[in-house]
């Protein structure tokens, strides 16, 4: 998608002569670099690989299944003969690479409280240099850990919990269980209470480990309804004493266990290496049984599809490792021997809410030339680059606006432009280190608009991916040379996709010009199935050669090449009175890109005639908008007027409609395309501020959070 032109012509004019002069300076020596190089590797231009075929149908039928081009004979499941545990895959990273960079945590140098215009007030840190743990030290504190959980009497085969943020600790512990083969249950940080006491119930554990903040916080208060807990280990150092807690239940520091020892349970590849609960957004949290063998397959599979992967990348971790995503990229990295450095969203960029004005964000100081990234934090990095382009001035918005749109068209081309990337992106690029040569975009359909920007302002290629919690997050991921919107790639090497009829939808492997239908994921990744949850394990299935499937629930068509677009969901839908179908995915993901909104929740009842959005609005932009239309009040005052909701309906609804109708609005075959007018209601989202019509349905979708 090209930026709005309306330019000045003397400038435009400069910027045409300076390009052509540095096309033509540059083209002779470019291309016969290129040419020897590409000719000694064997391999096209980035163009002819981006066209290649990516994945075929083995048996010739539109269905499926479709296996990655390299896996047409056999599917891949490890990295190396003779790896097939977690803990044969770290015990070689820490023989391979034993005095290399292992894990990166930086230190706080000063924390205060900073006093906001309204009042309020924020905790505010200026952080130190990464501190590092190498490859052998990170091996020892693992295994010393793993020896003391069993002196303090947890068992191999028996469930221990992890209830605690992305860190090196984090990390530590899973690699400790894995060796120990003691099944990790893994719990989101912020889930509440209820969702806690379930994870921990339904798996029986004796033993959890945790922080500080999150044991006193969250932990503390639900210790009553778990009363099969007897250990708590708080991954911090201090206190070293916990009084005040319940009879039977003692609290221990990560490096008092460090001391204890006993001997060590090497597990089987089949034997549970983790059990991963969903966030339970939209219910019950449901835990995911992967085993060893499994999470080595998915991991096999994606680092398959990152170029030079190495010991010379560094990987930023901030995602939460409860997530598959993040779990499996740290797992990438530690096999080939990066280094990983920890954040989080509030200290990532310089500009992030817990850094102090002045001091330097976790990517400003690590540099990572890998990073993970879901579309929801690249839509707003992408919204805040575009505001302050409207803020420049006319020269500055000039030239930015004319190197964007010719990078576009010269990646569509497949050739750099090293030109526009030192003397316009540079500063864009800046914000995630400077050094990023891959982002790996997973969890949520990323819109065109944005991963256009993400190529050209960022200089390096968003690898779109799709999997699930149930095949070990592995199923495609579009090759790093692929600059195409809207496709997910093809199958990796270790799985194969097949493609059901789901006649309702009107969705059919024979449709034309590409074969459509729910998605089926196959390979040795797909898990083992949810716990203690029968009810729900039909979606998984073997078939006759012995393959596990899973059903996804996703529908996809896949493309001539082999990649696969994903088109809707079937729980996704919401069929309106009318008889429309809504794709509320489709809905959000369009409106997070307008300017105004920070976050959304779509939500239809089938009831009704219409599509309601709680809407998180962006602060700035409401203000402006408010003193554009002579609207004055508090922000809170602001988001529940009712002349400001009438403007602001107004504002998002041009937005819907700028969009591509067909791609959010989902109805029977014959109805599509037609046009369907979206209601919403703007709220900010507090919970007493949500209509009552709609609280309990809003609170069954979110769980009670």
């Amino acid at each position: 998608m090209k930026l709005k032109e309306d330019l000045n012509p003397v400038l435009l004019l400069l910027f045409q002569v300076t390009v052509w002069l540095y096309s033509v300076l540059a083209f002779l020596p470019s291309y016969l670099f290129s040419s020897v190089s590409e000719s000694d590797a064997g391999l096209g231009s980035e163009q002819d690989r981006a066209q290649r075929l990516k994945a075929q149908s083995v048996t010739g039928r539109p269905a499926g299944p479709y296996r990655a081009m390299g896996a047409t004979k056999r599917l891949v499941s490890s990295l190396h003969p003779g790896l097939d545990t977690l803990d044969k895959v770290f015990e070689d990273a820490s023989r391979r690479f034993p005095d290399r960079d292992c894990l990166g945590t930086r230190e706080v140098v000063m924390e205060e409280d900073e006093r906001q215009s309204n009042g309020k007030v924020f905790k505010k840190v200026i952080l130190g240099q990464y501190r590092w743990r190498s490859y052998a030290e990170t091996h020892k504190a693992a295994a010393r850990f793993g020896s003391g959980l069993a002196a303090l009497g947890q068992r191999a085969h028996n469930n221990i919990a992890i209830f605690c943020e992305t860190r090196a600790e984090w990390v530590i512990a899973a690699h400790a269980c894995f060796m120990q083969n003691f099944p990790l249950v893994t719990l989101y940080s912020t889930l509440g209470g209820p969702a806690i006491t379930h994870g921990l119930n339904e798996t029986e554990v004796s033993h959890i480990i945790t922080s500080r903040e999150l044991l006193e916080t969250r932990l503390k208060f639900i210790l009553l309804e778990v009363p099969r807990l007897q250990h708590i280990i708080v991954v911090d150092d201090t206190p070293t004493k916990w009084p005040g807690y319940p009879r039977g239940i003692s609290v221990h520091n990560m490096a008092t266990v460090q001391e204890l020892g006993t001997n060590q349970n090497k597990p089987m590849p089949s034997d549970i290496a983790v059990i991963m609960y969903t966030s339970g957004s939209t219910g019950v949290p449901k835990g995911v049984m992967i085993s060893h063998s499994n999470i080595i397959a998915g991991i096999t599979g994606m680092a398959e599809r990152i170029p030079n992967l190495g010991e010379n990348d560094t990987y930023i971790g901030y995602l939460p490792l409860a997530h598959v995503l993040e779990l499996s990229a740290e797992l990438v990295c530690v096999a080939h021997g990066c280094r990983i450095g920890y954040s989080s969203p509030q200290t990532l960029a310089d500009q992030s809410t817990k850094i102090k004005k002045g001091s330097k964000g976790d990517t400003s100081v690590l540099q990572p030339t890998l990073m993970a990234a879901v579309p929801e934090i690249m839509d707003r990095i992408y919204k805040n680059v575009m505001t302050k382009v409207e803020e420049m001035s006319s020269a500055q918005r000039t030239l930015f606006t004319l190197a964007y749109n010719y990078k576009l068209e010269q990646l569509s081309q497949g050739r750099s432009t090293p030109l526009c990337d030192n003397l316009v992106f540079k500063k864009v690029r800046s914000l995630l280190g400077g050094k990023t040569r891959v982002l790996l975009s997973g969890g949520a359909p990323l819109s065109a608009a944005t991963q256009r920007f993400m190529n050209v302002c960022f200089c390096c290629p968003v690898g779109q991916g799709y999997g699930l919690t149930e095949t070990c997050g592995a199923g495609t991921i579009s090759e790093m040379w692929d600059y195409s919107t809207g496709r997910v790639g093809g199958p990796l090497i270790c799985s194969e996709i097949k493609l059901k009829d789901w006649v309702e939808g009107g969705y059919h492997s024979t449709d034309t010009p590409n074969p459509q239908g729910e998605i089926l994921i196959g390979g040795p990744n797909v898990t083992m199935g949810y716990y203690k949850n029968e009810a729900k394990n039909q979606d998984f299935f073997v078939d006759d050669n012995g393959q596990r499937w899973f059903c996804t629930g996703d529908i996809g068509e896949v493309h001539p090449d082999g990649c696969l677009k994903i088109i809707d969901r079937k729980k996704d839908l919401v069929k309106l009175q009318a008889g429309e179908y809504v794709s509320l995915g489709k809905v959000e993901a369009m409106l997070k890109n307008c300017p105004l909104i920070d976050n959304i929740c779509a939500y239809a009842n089938s009831e009704e005639m219409y599509v309601i959005g709680f809407v998180v609005p962006n602060q700035k932009h409401l203000l402006s908008l408010a003193e554009q239309y002579c609207i004055r009040g508090s922000w809170e005052e602001l988001c529940n007027n009712a002349a400001m909701e009438g403007v602001v309906l107004q504002v998002i609804t041009e937005a819907a409609l700028s969009g591509e109708r067909s791609k959010v609005i989902t109805p029977w075959r014959e109805r599509r395309g037609q046009l369907f007018v979206m209601y919403f209601f703007f709220l900010s989202l507090k919970r007493q501020q949500l209509k009552s019509k709609y609280q309990d349905d809003i609170e069954r979708m979110y769980g009670g959070k």
